[in-house]
């Protein structure tokens, strides 16, 4: 086109300026040739008018009345002209757009915006015109002009209030209009909305909110323009975004209503949660839509629909970033007002199926799993919104929101979208915090497990790349921790220092870390990464010294510093050095440190600093230089603030004495600095503390067995009490580890005599003993064998006593055994020694009950051993078993006995037998594992020269016949032989107890049939009169059912459960108890078979069992707690433990509505019968009974309002507000919020029309 332009003749007459006369219509036609163009408008150049003229018609038609042209002067006419002829390049400027290059596109805007700065109002009267001349032009050349129109209004300094209804209507117009450009179009029109909104934004949000609020769901680019408003900060002044906010909160309350309109919800959903072009970044629409989403909720005053409305949303795909940011915006908002109800939501979505295969999966299948991968990241985010919008209300439930993050940290699939998730979290949680008047005050109990979550954090940061803001803001969030209440410990302080130190000190140098980057699409600016992480780093140890401003806490940080400034990596010395010059400067520009404080061991900061003045890199010089100048100044501050004369001299001649000592000497390379330290140590003070400790054992490792090791450990264990730098310890425990490959049970004999009492040093070598597997198997036998001795104490018997020392061993035995279990070095340890340990504490038990010392006073050299052999050792024995129980997986066990309250039994010489059987009894009811492991183990106890082993062997053996795995180590006759023995066996207990076991139904097979033929007779006799015979016989059949085994019950069963379950409301409490056992023992022993009808009493039974859960009589409620935990088993229900957990030791409504959720959710055909049975109860004579019908009615009235509808009759009704009325004055104020809320939703149920 150019070339073509070219060729043609220039046209320079001056009568070419004015080719035609004024028309007597209101338009004058001009031809305009290239020589006037560039006379009468020198901005435009000369090839571009070439290209006009070539490529458009020459006639441009410009508006102007006929009568004012008519009477124009010369110079007026001149000025006419040139606007005519500026109006006419404007014009072709914009015919030219429609077909134009990107290139030429963005010249042209760039001329017309240039233009309009001198005649705006020229500019947009021709863009107005040329809509209006040009009505069929194509949408691809109306959304370039609305590019332009929209650069136009935004360069424009004052706009007419004509022209801003006139565009207003006219970018409204086009807004909602359909092209095949789709979005593109639509937004360009909005962008001239948002454009007017710089001029006037009240006027143009009145249109957006009468369009709003019309009852239909507006238009997507309604709600982009409300969503570039919202995010702008360029469109308003500070006062115009409160003012324009405010209006967003009125507009939200006024579509309330909104909420209720199916068709609306379900369009606002599909809104929130269609894909869009890149679900990377949030467009403006979907942005503001979560907002006012939230806000809309936030106004709501029900909160069942405020409930059903997160739900439906949390329902939705999470596989998007930006959704789930969005998600979290919405319920944060909503918690404003509601935070009980999106508290709840977020409770119950967190127990979903989907949530828990997302914790647990790691690799989704389908896509479908990728809509809830991340649905942790979720949660997550939405805790940490509500705690940024609950603002004031938000401190008490600070613990409860980091227990979950916590949960969801260390219980969701790792990877980067989690970490991100988790530290923005709690980003806002910390900031909430900060924000909240008396946060000083308060008491937080998370705030180690919060820290735990950030050291795991940064251990997991890559060593070798910086491409994230992840560890400055972790060490953001610890300093804001450092500030709250509690203070941290000095352990967790360690080892939050440690991991910081060596998250960033360790890092590579910055061109290392620069290449890593090299292959992002968009590589971040590593060298203000780097530098935001170490001043994140300098403000974390400023916080910390803020907390506890003294020479000891400066004390402590330095010495987590050293073993950096002694690296042999001269960027870790440069990094290190430059964190202590900071943290110096701090403490001398600020004063923060007491006036008062003495700083006894600054001596080896003062050495260090003097050696790095010589360092090879000149940034350590200088920085070392600048620290010791800060350390200088310090000090002699510090010095003048002493008023004694004498004090003063001492303070000078300390300070004189250890000017720099090292100053002038070279650096040593090859060895480091920790070599250096050696030859001043003067200047180092207490450098030894940091490799002394671990040397001596590692040359004494080839040293003979004898005193020398025990000598040898004591005083590392002396050592070790005095060290505080962490990697000395480290490497002082390791010297243990190393000695224990040949010195295991000289260690061990050792240790044992100073773990009486246990203290963490100690312990801390105990754990180094087992840091080795082979080991620690070697210190769990020796502890046993230490165990196996068990001597009577000094003076409690006329014979020979055994020594002291070993009785305090055996002891001390005892009580390692029960606290190694918790240690991490032991645990396959102790799994592996299962069947041993457990024999072995419950014969300790049986031990320490035979002592039975006098309890009269006695002498003070006695007095340690009979607190510890009186019950507390048999507690330790207990506690101990207890833990193995559960720490090693066979919690079901641990559950049966404490479900029961059998623990009591371990606790006397008399009910012990009792306790011995019922474990053993609960093993073989649980089919545990390690019964044929067990049995191995105590088939050599049986001929034990103790008849403590014997007694405790037979009485495990006997129950054990009940179960198959006996005959996998035991076959029948060889059990027979056993069983035979021990009736020669000198302790008549054992004889009584092999006699019961000859007459077990596993050697007498006709002897089913004949118990199962008495149970009829003994089911008659429930009917007698008196509650102790009733309560005998019931017991009697119970026994009949365990004696039965493997064969149950027969056809005898379903008698047996109607027989049971008929008592469970009687009014005598040992009848109800004992119906309660009866039923429990059934249903056990009818656990490996299919019985209908039997599966049908027990669905039955589980209302009554739940209710008396709160029953008046604590032998029922133990009762029915444990029958309704063996129903539940029965059932198959999922989250056994949690279930067994809540049973055992939670109270209060979390724990009702956790039971409540477990029945009703896994027995959905039976809900009526549950509904009718809790109506029945009532009408319970206990108070507490009701209560928890009352409750129980409460949760399904609340999720299933129509189900509960149908059911009542006006009685039930009337009974309903009658209990919860009586329930308003409860004295517990959560029973009484809640019966105050159901009234209130009982009412509103009630008078909905029934369906």
């Amino acid at each position: 086109m150019d070339r073509q332009c070219s060729e043609r003749p220039h046209s320079r007459t001056p009568t070419g300026r004015m080719s035609s006369a004024v028309s007597q219509n209101s338009r004058i036609s001009l031809p305009v040739s290239t020589s006037t163009k560039d006379s009468s408008c020198m901005k435009v150049p000369q090839d571009s008018a070439h290209r006009d003229r070539c490529s458009h018609p020459t006639t441009i038609i410009l508006h102007k009345s006929q009568s004012s042209q008519a009477t124009l002067m010369p110079q007026e006419h001149r000025m006419f002209m040139t606007e005519a002829y500026s109006a006419a390049t404007c014009f072709k400027m914009l015919q030219d757009m429609n077909s134009a290059d990107p290139f030429h596109l963005k010249y042209i805007i760039k001329k017309i915006k240039n233009m309009a700065h001198g005649s705006p109002k020229l500019v947009m009267e021709t863009i107005h015109d040329y809509f209006i001349d040009n009505p069929e032009i194509s949408s691809r050349h109306k959304f370039r002009l609305f590019q332009t129109l929209e650069t136009v209004i935004r360069a424009s300094d004052i706009l007419e209030e004509t022209w801003e209804k006139t565009f207003t209507r006219l970018a409204l117009e086009n807004m909602t209009k359909a092209t095949e450009l789709e979005d593109i179009y639509q937004d360009a029109a909005s962008n001239v909305l948002v454009a007017i909104c710089r001029h006037s934004w009240r006027a143009v949000a009145q249109h957006l909110e009468t369009e709003l609020l019309t009852g239909v769901f507006p238009h997507r680019s309604l709600l982009y323009v409300m969503g570039i408003l919202s995010s702008s900060e360029e469109l308003f002044s500070q006062e115009d975004k409160a003012c324009w906010e405010e209006q967003l909160i009125q507009m939200a309350i006024k579509s309330v209503p909104f909420l209720s309109t199916d068709v609306w919800s379900k369009e606002l959903l599909w809104t929130l949660t269609t894909p869009s072009w890149t679900q990377q970044e949030q467009s403006p629409e979907k942005a503001f839509l979560f907002t006012y989403y939230g806000l809309i909720l936030q106004a709501e005053k029900n909160g069942a629909t405020v409930r059903r409305h997160l739900q439906a949303l949390l329902e939705t795909s999470h596989q998007w970033p930006k959704q789930r940011e969005g998600m979290a915006l919405t319920l944060g908002l909503a918690a404003t007002r509601h935070l009980d109800d999106v508290w709840a939501v977020l409770d119950q979505f967190g127990r979903s199926r989907p949530v828990r295969w997302s914790l647990h999966s790691s690799s989704p299948k389908n896509s479908e799993d990728l809509h809830w991968k991340w649905a942790s990241s979720t949660i997550l985010l939405a805790y940490g919104q509500v705690a940024a919008k609950a603002r004031a209300h938000i401190l008490p439930w600070v613990d409860n929101i980091v227990s979950r993050m916590v949960f969801y940290f260390h219980y969701s699939s790792w990877d980067e979208t989690l970490k991100q998730s988790f530290l923005t979290a709690t980003l806002m949680l910390m900031g909430a915090v900060s924000r909240s008047e008396g946060a000083h005050s308060y008491e937080f109990s998370q705030t180690s497990e919060l820290l735990q979550c950030l050291m795991v954090l940064m251990e997991k940061e890559p060593q070798d790349t910086l491409c994230t803001r992840s560890r400055q803001q972790a060490m953001h969030i610890a300093s804001s921790l450092c500030k709250l209440r509690p203070p941290i410990d000095l352990e967790r302080k360690s080892q939050l220092l440690s991991t910081c130190f060596r998250s960033v000190f360790a890092l590579p140098l910055l061109d290392a870390l620069e290449k890593h980057t090299c292959l992002f699409l968009e590589p971040p600016n590593i060298q203000s990464l780097y530098s935001r992480t170490t001043e994140a780093l300098d403000l974390m140890l400023q916080s910390l010294i803020m907390q506890n401003p003294t020479a000891e806490e400066l004390h402590f940080l330095l010495s987590h510093l050293y073993l950096w400034l002694a690296s042999e990596k001269a960027q870790e010395r440069q990094r290190a050095v430059h964190s202590c010059m900071i943290l110096l400067k701090f403490l001398n520009h600020n004063g923060y440190l007491d006036p008062k404080e003495n700083f006894k061991r600054i001596g080896q900061l003062v050495g260090i600093l003097g050696m790095l003045c010589q360092d090879p890199d000149r940034a350590t010089q200088h920085c070392s230089l600048e620290g010791a100048s800060h350390l200088y100044q310090l000090l002699m501050r510090h010095k003048r603030n002493h008023a004694a004369a004498h004090t003063g001299r001492v303070e000078r001649r300390h300070l004189d004495g250890h000017r720099w000592p090292g100053l002038h000497q070279p650096l040593p390379r090859a060895g480091g600095l920790r070599d250096a330290a050696h030859s001043h140590p003067g200047a180092w003070g207490q450098a030894g503390d940091g490799d002394g400790a671990g040397a001596e054992p590692g040359r004494a490792r080839g040293r003979r067995a004898g005193p020398e090791v025990s000598s040898m450990a004591q005083a590392i264990r002396l050592r070790l009490c005095s060290v505080r730098i962490p990697q000395a310890k480290e490497k002082t425990l390791h010297a243990i580890t190393l000695l224990a490959r040949s010195h295991t049970r000289e260690l061990v004999a050792t240790f044992l005599d100073i773990s009486i009492p246990l203290d963490s040093h100690t312990f801390q070598l105990w754990r180094a003993l087992g840091a080795e597997q082979p080991t620690s198997h070697l210190v769990l036998t020796t502890l046993l064998a230490w165990l196996q001795e068990r001597p009577l104490p000094t003076g409690a018997s006329d014979s020979s006593p055994c020594p002291k020392k070993t009785y305090l061993r055996s002891l001390a035995a005892m009580n390692m055994l029960h606290e190694l279990q918790f240690a991490r070095e032991f645990k396959q340890a102790v799994q592996e020694a299962y069947p041993k340990l457990f024999l072995a504490l419950l014969t300790q038990m049986h031990y320490v009950l035979e002592l039975n010392l006098p309890g009269e006073a006695q002498p003070k050299p006695q007095a340690q051993e009979a607190a510890v052999s009186s019950p507390q050792s048999c507690s330790t024995s207990l506690e101990a078993l207890k833990s193995l129980l559960s720490t090693t997986g066979h919690w079901h066990d641990f559950a049966h006995l404490e479900l029961q309250g059998s623990w009591e039994l371990f606790t006397s010489i008399h009910t012990y037998p009792k306790g011995v059987g019922l474990l053993a009894r609960a093993m073989v009811q649980n089919h545990c594992k390690q019964i044929t492991a067990v049995l191995r183990q105590l088939l050599p106890s049986l001929q034990s020269p103790e008849e403590c082993e014997r007694k405790v062997a037979i009485l495990i053996l006997t129950e054990f016949l009940y179960s198959p795995a006996l005959l996998e180590v035991l076959p029948k006759q060889a059990a027979l032989t056993v069983l035979a023995q021990g009736l020669r066996d000198p302790s008549p207990e054992v004889r009584v107890l092999s006699l019961q076991g000859l007459s077990n139904i596993l050697f007498h097979a006709d002897k089913g049939s004949l118990l199962q033929g008495q149970l009829r007779p003994f089911l008659d006799g429930f009917f007698q009169s008196s509650e102790q015979v009733i309560v005998c016989i019931m017991g009697t059949v119970s026994d009949t059912l365990h004696r039965l085994g493997a064969q149950g019950a027969g056809s005898q069963s379903l008698s047996v459960a109607i027989s049971a379950r008929s008592f469970f409301n009687d009014e005598r409490d040992g009848i109800r108890a004992a119906a309660m056992a009866l039923f429990g023992d059934l249903v056990v022993a009818m656990a490996d078979r299919e019985l209908s009808g039997l599966r049908t009493q027990v669905h039955q039974s589980m209302v009554p069992l739940l209710l008396h859960l709160k029953d008046q009589c604590p032998a029922v409620a133990t009762q029915a707690k444990f029958a309704f935990y063996r129903c539940a088993v029965l059932l198959r229900w999922r989250l056994l433990h949690t279930l067994f957990c809540t049973l055992a030791w939670e109270r209060g409504l979390s724990a009702r509505h956790f039971l409540w959720t477990c029945l009703m959710t896994r027995s959905q055909e039976e809900f009526n019968i549950h509904l009718s049975q809790a109506l029945s109860y009532l009408h319970s004579h206990s108070c507490h009974i009701k209560t928890w019908a009352a409750l129980f009615i409460g949760y399904t009235i609340c999720y299933h309002p129509q189900a509960v509808l149908q059911m009542l009759n006006a009685v039930d009704t009337n009974l309903l507000f009658r209990t919860f009325e009586h329930l308003k004055s409860d004295p517990e104020p959560s029973i009484r919020e809640f019966a105050t809320s159901q009234l209130s939703f009982l009412h509103k149920v009630s008078a909905r029309p029934k369906q």
